[in-house]
C-alpha cells in the first residue's frame, strides 16, 4: 500500500516523516494541515497524497512506524530470560527512559497520538494500541518465576495487580502534558516514584 513511498531515497522518506511528526505533535489530527507538511518537507501536494491517500493514511502510518522503531529499539534491549517480574519491569523503565531521550521527537508524537479524540482516527487506534498491548506483554512477561510470591497467594491475581496498577499510574503521568516537553530529570522522578508503588507492592507480595 505504502511501496511508493518506501522505494524513495531514505533522506526525503525522513524528510517527510519529521515534517508530519513536527506538524501532528503540535496541533493534533484535525488541526494538521497538510499544506505546511508539504512546505515543511519541501514537496508538492500532489506528491504527498501519490504517497499517501489521505491526512488519515498518513498519519496511521507515521503512528505505525513510529511504534514499530521503538519497539524494535527496545528489544534490542530489554534481557528476556529475566523471570524476576519486578527486575523485570524495572529494565522496562530504565530502557524506556533511554528511549525517550534518544527519541523525544517520537515520543511526543506517540502521545499526542494517544490521547487524540478524534473521531476519525480512534476506532484504528484503539485496535492498534489494543493488538500491540495484547503481544507485547505476552512476550515480555511469559514464564515469570512465581516461586518468590508469599505462600498461599493467587499468583495470577498479583501479577494482574501490580500491572494495573502500573498502568494506572502510567496512565496518570500521561496526563501531564507538561512531561511531553520536559527533560530527563523529569522524566527520572516519574521513574523513581514508579519504583515507590513497585516496592510496596514486592513488599505485599514476595517472602
Amino acid at each position: 500500500m505504502f511501496s511508493k513511498f518506501l522505494n524513495l531515497q531514505q533522506e526525503k522518506q525522513e524528510r517527510i516523516l519529521d515534517a508530519a511528526m513536527k506538524e501532528f505533535a503540535q496541533k493534533g489530527f484535525e488541526n494538521a494541515s497538510t499544506n505546511a507538511i508539504i512546505k515543511e518537507a519541501d514537496i508538492s501536494k500532489g506528491l504527498l497524497f501519490y504517497y499517501f491517500k489521505n491526512k488519515k493514511s498518513l498519519f496511521l502510518f507515521l503512528y505505525d512506524y513510529c511504534i514499530n522503531l521503538y519497539i524494535n529499539e527496545f528489544y534490542k534491549k530489554i534481557n528476556m530470560d529475566e523471570t524476576d517480574i519486578f527486575i523485570k519491569l524495572r529494565q522496562c523503565s530504565v530502557i524506556k527512559l533511554e528511549l525517550l531521550m534518544k527519541y523525544a521527537a517520537i515520543f511526543i508524537f506517540i502521545e499526542v497520538a494517544y490521547r487524540d479524540k478524534s473521531e476519525n482516527i480512534k476506532s484504528d487506534l484503539e485496535l492498534i494500541n489494543k493488538e500491540l498491548s495484547i503481544s507485547n506483554y505476552n512476550k515480555i512477561f511469559k514464564n515469570m518465576n512465581t516461586s518468590k510470591f508469599k505462600k498461599g497467594l493467587d499468583t495470577e491475581k498479583c501479577i494482574n495487580i501490580i500491572m494495573w496498577t502500573l498502568e494506572g499510574f502510567g496512565a496518570q503521568i500521561t496526563k501531564n502534558e507538561k512531561l511531553l516537553t520536559s527533560n530527563k530529570e523529569d522524566y527520572q522522578k516519574a521513574f523513581d516514584e514508579a519504583d515507590l508503588y513497585m516496592n510496596v507492592l514486592k513488599n505485599c507480595f514476595y517472602k
